[in-house]
């Protein structure tokens, strides 16, 4: 594996550039690296002698493979909320989503049917950190942020919902958090709180909203999140889903095999994962 920036429908190899590398072959030397880096990730696009591939000749992993953290926010559409026939939340709803959860935005949902039965999806605008802070003020909160990204929030809701209520356990199953399919940076996206957000199954369309809907907003999660929790370079925020999640439809619409679940962000761009139960 080896990093990448995107120009076009071309794509920069980044090693190949002199830019280094982590050894998962990911993103996140290029995260920590903070703004400096990314400068040098414009040299490289602009460079005369720079290698490139073409997009469709290349597969995309998760740009991250193993951050610190996932910090997923619950219940953060008041639509949702409704859905779910739970109160608005007055502060946010953190759970965590373990990094074994992570696969490519184009890899295969895949679960053990003797665990889970009653699988959801759930689109999200994704926050990558890119600064290293504890305690942030909300009105400094996005100069915290590398980019923004496309969250499925896959969830067990038979695990998530039933005995114990297991959120952590529910979400974090292997192949519970595509993601990608790459990270814009904060200086591409002029109002991250103006996005529609959209997830498509099977050619139907099951959710629709925007940002400009989020109850909590980014400044307030990251700010929420840091009290007292050291956020670090390359950690994931999902900020939440909207109305039209599975379990709260009549009858219920569960993930099964074959399957395709298409999750977009505008100007991000768009994940798609088929379930392939082995």
């Amino acid at each position: 594996m080896r990093p990448g920036v995107l120009d076009g429908d071309l794509v920069i190899d980044l090693m190949a550039a002199g830019l280094p590398v982590d050894e998962t072959g990911d993103l996140l030397r290029i995260v920590r690296g903070g703004d400096a880096m990314l400068e040098r990730v414009r040299e490289a696009i602009s460079s005369s002698t720079r290698r490139t591939f073409a997009l469709d000749e290349v597969t995309l992993t998760a740009p991250l493979h193993n951050p610190s953290k996932i910090i997923a926010v619950g219940l953060n559409y008041i639509d949702h909320c409704e859905e779910a026939k739970l109160p608005v939340p007055k502060e946010p709803v953190l759970f965590s989503k373990f990094p074994n959860s992570i696969t490519g935005p184009y890899d295969d949902l895949s679960w053990p049917e003797s665990v889970t039965r009653e699988v959801d999806y759930e689109v999200e605008l994704g926050v990558v950190i890119g600064r290293r802070g504890r305690n942030i003020r909300e009105q400094d909160a996005l100069d915290y942020v590398c980019g923004y990204t496309v969250v499925n929030d896959v969830s067990a809701r038979d695990l998530q919902f039933a005995n114990a209520k297991q959120w952590d356990r529910g979400k974090s199953l292997d192949t519970f958090c595509p993601w990608g399919p790459w990270i814009v940076t904060r200086d591409e996206i002029t109002d991250p709180h103006k996005l529609e957000v959209r997830t498509v199954l099977n050619g139907r369309e099951m959710q629709k909203s925007n940002t400009s809907k989020l109850v909590f907003n980014i400044n307030q999660i990251i700010a929420y999140a840091s009290q007292g929790t050291t956020l670090l370079p390359g950690d994931l925020i999902p900020t939440g889903t909207p109305f039209g999640v599975g379990f709260s439809r009549t009858p219920p619409v569960f993930l099964k095999h074959g399957d395709i679940c298409e999750c977009e962000v505008e100007h991000i761009g768009k994940i798609i994962n088929k379930v392939n139960l082995k």
